[in-house]
């Protein structure tokens, strides 16, 4: 594993593509989205406002869903759930009330070591964007997984996963 470059969240037009999913989910058309595409309701951890981004699901199970935090630990959705992680899942058309928890680094490396192999092209993509280079070994996908924070969305009492 090479790092390429240090991810930057997208700005101008790039940003505006970015976000277009958010606009899906607001027209009531989330079930159109592709069930590794979830939208996160959570609070701003300045503001204290309702805020949304739209996360890749990496990994979904009974126990909730895993995101990771391609633009790194100062995403804006990762800072805001670390500090209020009561927050709100949707993919398709089921809402789902979580509680997001940090994943430790050995977690994400045994997670993306798990991920990687299933789906080569989505996950060398992901990397990309991430700003690793991977030659598709489970090794560079457990490095990338070392440098990466990921959440685990678990469901609340009330919701399910």
């Amino acid at each position: 594993m090479e790092i390429v470059r240090t991810p930057a969240p997208p700005s101008g037009v790039r940003r505006l593509l970015w976000r277009l999913p958010i606009h899906f989910y607001r027209w009531r058309l989330g079930a159109l989205m592709p069930r590794r595409i979830m939208l996160l309701t959570h609070i701003g951890r300045t503001s204290g406002r309702t805020r949304r981004a739209v996360i890749e699901v990496v990994e979904r199970g009974p126990d909730g869903y895993v995101a990771a935090s391609g633009f790194g630990p100062r995403a804006d959705w990762y800072r805001n759930v670390l500090k209020t992680p009561d927050v709100t899942v949707q993919v398709g058309r089921r809402v789902v009330p979580v509680t997001a928890v940090p994943l430790t680094r050995e977690e994400g490396a045994e997670l993306m070591a798990r991920y990687g192999p299933r789906h080569p092209r989505t996950a060398r993509r992901l990397c990309s964007i991430m700003g690793y280079a991977v030659d598709g070994g489970v090794d560079d996908f457990r490095a990338v997984g070392e440098r990466t924070p990921f959440v685990r969305f678990v469901p609340r009492e009330g919701g399910s996963g």
